[in-house]
């Protein structure tokens, strides 16, 4: 059964239940006070009676003036001499008096005179429901059909977007009622779907583009083997060779942990200690480039987590870190704990990140700096990875207001730890920059990067 079908008969279901409890409650109150106007009608009557006889109305013409409105009346005379008629139904009332000739008078209404009146009112009853319900039945059509145009015009509007013609919304006048509300978040939903099927078409190219380079790569490589005849040139292309796969076995690989992330990662937890986890960031640093300047610092802050999955989110940050520096740079890894969770900041001495720029930079395959990042080998998909992992954790990895690696000011707070109460911001009282009590020269504005993560039970 269709919607506007159910609508209407639940109205009309509705209806006629009500309709049927109000006959019912009607019949009992039209019963209840039709005995009551009976019982008064007869007490007047009889007073009546009393003031007739006063005025020496005897016998027939007695009952005569009593009679009337359903009321019969029986007068027994003090000879024994009676005028009126005995009841020939059931009686519904009766009221006997003595009158002052000592003649006695008995009033009373035959049920049948109420039980009449009854069913012709519960008739007009019955007619005027069921002309209500016809009458109901038809305006609900009309009412129902109009009051779910907007269901209508978002199957059209769904099918339409299902043909591919995108772009089109409902936009509801009113969103204060159930509908308007319902078309509000249909179009928020198209919205959301549309820009995802953007940003996904939008990768897929991108991607596709970032492979062919490697690919292109390989494969003139590989054609210069087969023409080639020196020991030397062959080993050189080999050499070229290994790096163009292994640049495109990075980016399957980050892309492989991108579609793992968007499906919903598996997270194999266990308490976590991230000042460890930084501190063999840290050692892993120095093994691949020993004169870079690296340390971590801090507290230990135990999380529950993935630690090989954090392990990458740290070493995403701190290679970012040392490509954005380069050689001479210097890069601090920050831990401490504020409130319930553990907090990690990554800061650097590099050219920094532009404020409009510090969100764009976790979206996928966005270089900053396209051609440091290309001569790095670098797929523009760290961030991305680092910041899905965190927030598989629970928590949040965001680009926040450049500081100086080692800034700390009188109370030895560093610059980069999180405000937590009676804590002092960068830039705040007690901070110290550049040049001040032991700062760290910088030889540019720097970056940094948070990570909050949900401290372990």
């Amino acid at each position: 059964m269709s919607l506007r079908r159910r609508v209407t008969v639940s109205a009309i279901a509705v209806l006629g239940i009500v309709l049927v409890g109000l006959v019912l409650v009607v019949d009992a109150l039209f019963m209840s006070q039709s005995v009551q106007d009976v019982e008064t009608t007869l007490l007047d009557k009889s007073r009546n009676a009393q003031t007739l006889v006063k005025q020496r109305v005897r016998g027939a013409e007695l009952v005569n003036r009593l009679e009337g409105r359903g009321v019969q009346a029986r007068l027994v005379m003090p000879d024994g001499t009676e005028f009126g008629h005995l009841p020939t139904d059931e009686v519904t009332n009766k009221v006997t008096r003595d009158l002052p000739d000592g003649s006695t008078i008995t009033l009373y209404v035959e049920s049948s005179v109420i039980t009449v009146a009854q069913a012709r009112l519960r008739r007009l009853l019955l007619l005027v429901g069921f002309a209500a319900l016809a009458v109901t039945a038809v305006a609900m059509v009309g009412v129902v059909q109009r009051a779910l145009a907007p269901l209508d015009a978002m199957t059209t509007l769904a099918r339409s977007i299902a043909r591919g013609d995108r772009g089109h919304r409902l936009n509801p006048a009113r969103t204060d009622n159930e509908l308007g509300r319902t078309a509000a978040a249909f179009d928020d939903m198209l919205d959301s779907l549309e820009g995802s099927e953007e940003r996904t078409k939008r990768f897929v190219a991108d991607a596709a583009h970032e492979l062919r380079t490697p690919i292109a790569g390989v494969q003139a490589v590989s054609e210069a083997l087969m023409q080639t005849g020196s020991a030397e040139e062959r080993e050189r292309l080999n050499l070229l060779l290994v790096r163009e796969s292994r640049r495109a076995g990075r980016l399957v690989d980050d892309l492989l942990a991108l579609a793992r992330i968007d499906a919903g990662l598996e997270l194999h937890r266990e308490r976590v200690d991230l000042l460890a986890l930084a501190e063999a960031e840290v050692a892993r640093s120095r093994l691949l480039a020993p004169d870079f300047d690296i340390a971590a610092e801090g507290e230990s802050a135990y999380v529950s987590g993935d630690p090989q999955r954090l392990a990458q989110v740290l070493a995403n940050l701190a290679d970012n870190a040392r490509q954005a520096t380069g050689p001479s740079g210097r890069v601090r890894l920050r831990v401490s704990t504020v409130g319930s969770y553990a907090w990690l900041v990554v800061s650097d001495n590099g050219p920094g990140v532009a404020p409009d720029e510090r969100d764009r930079i976790f979206d996928r395959l966005v270089r900053l700096d396209e051609a440091r990042d290309r001569r790095s080998g670098g797929s523009g998909l760290g961030l991305s990875i680092a910041r899905g992992v965190v927030r598989a954790h629970g928590g949040e990895l965001s680009c926040i207001e450049p500081i100086s690696p080692r800034a700390t000011g009188p109370s030895g707070r560093t610059a980069g730890e999180p405000d937590g109460p009676g804590a002092v911001g960068p830039g705040g009282p007690g901070a110290v920059g550049p040049g001040g009590p032991g700062a760290v020269d910088t030889s540019g504005p720097g970056a940094a990067f948070q990570v909050r993560i949900p401290l372990a039970e």
